[in-house]
């Protein structure tokens, strides 16, 4: 199919779409600034508890604490297109903590991968957005999530793509606080370090519990930024709520070379509702009717 002069991506053609389109032109309508950013950041979780109340059922707890991670690499730092999805040149973003969906299919939406109102329709029968993460339904979504610890091989498998296809794209991984207690995480580890993959990070959204309780009583994995050292990788500590500190360690992560990067953001679960924050209730359990008129008055 020949490239299309007026709108090249409009067919579809991702051959055409990158061979006409500059990864600069396709970058440039997300680049949010920090205030900017703080906005995306409140809608996002407005977004979350309409959509898990509504449902009845959902992970708002882990999807509230890992906002601001999201916003920077979806409204910032990654080069990807809303209207060509599949777009070779992209960079990936792999949920492993795949219950945290509910904030991935909100940023999908509001980058224009979906439209908004199609959020109400989470955990619906037949509804593209599931529990969990279906790469085969949801465009935008890397990687089919459900059992945890995956989510780091998987992206292993795209960053060595990257190398033998010679791709400039970098990979990203979500991981979850309790997901790092399973073994596969760390044998995905000592891999992406053997295979220096100096065009991956991988993020730990450090907000010290996971279903059962605090993550320190469940399996107590300190001292963790010294265990990632240890395996090879350059570790990167920060306010996981802070976007400037956020953007800073992402751009420091494409600085390494020959090996790779993890961020250990530092967060609070259920960030930004006041009866939610660092409560282990709201894991799994989406909110009330009345919980959620609450929560979304302290997120006006």
């Amino acid at each position: 199919m020949p490239p299309q002069k007026s709108d090249p991506l409009q067919e579809g053609d991702a051959a055409s779409a990158s061979a006409n389109i500059s990864a600069e032109a396709l970058s440039s309508q997300k680049a949010l600034s920090i205030d900017e950013m703080m906005v995306m950041a409140k809608t996002l979780r407005r977004h979350i508890i309409t959509m898990t109340a509504k449902a009845g059922s959902g992970h708002p707890g882990g999807s509230l604490s890992s906002v601001e991670i999201i916003t920077a690499l979806y409204f910032n730092v990654m080069r990807h297109n809303p209207r060509n999805p599949n777009w070779p040149d992209r960079d990936r973003f792999v949920l492993s903590k795949g219950h945290a969906a509910p904030l991935l299919y909100a940023a999908l939406a509001e980058a224009g991968y979906l439209p908004i109102e199609e959020l109400e329709t989470l955990r619906e029968y037949g509804s593209r957005l599931q529990g969990h993460t279906d790469r085969t339904k949801t465009p935008g979504v890397e990687m089919s999530a459900g059992a945890l610890g995956q989510g780091l091989s998987f992206a292993i498998g795209i960053s060595l793509a990257a190398r033998l296809d010679s791709k400039d794209y970098r990979v990203y991984v979500l991981l979850g606080d309790g997901e790092c207690d399973e073994g596969q995480v760390w044998e995905a580890a000592m891999a992406c370090a053997h295979f220096k993959l100096d065009n991956l990070t991988a993020i730990v959204d450090r907000n010290r519990q996971q279903i059962d309780g605090w993550t320190k009583d469940v399996m107590n994995t300190e001292p963790l930024e010294e265990k990632w050292h240890s395996f090879g990788w350059q570790t990167i500590k920060v306010d996981g709520h802070n976007l400037s500190q956020i953007l800073n360690a992402l751009d420091e992560a494409k600085q390494i070379k020959g090996k790779p990067t993890i961020i250990i953001a530092y967060t609070t679960k259920g960030k930004g509702v006041s009866f939610m924050e660092n409560n282990p209730d709201f894991h799994g359990n989406a909110p009330t009717a009345r919980e959620a008129e609450k929560a979304l008055e302290e997120l006006c």
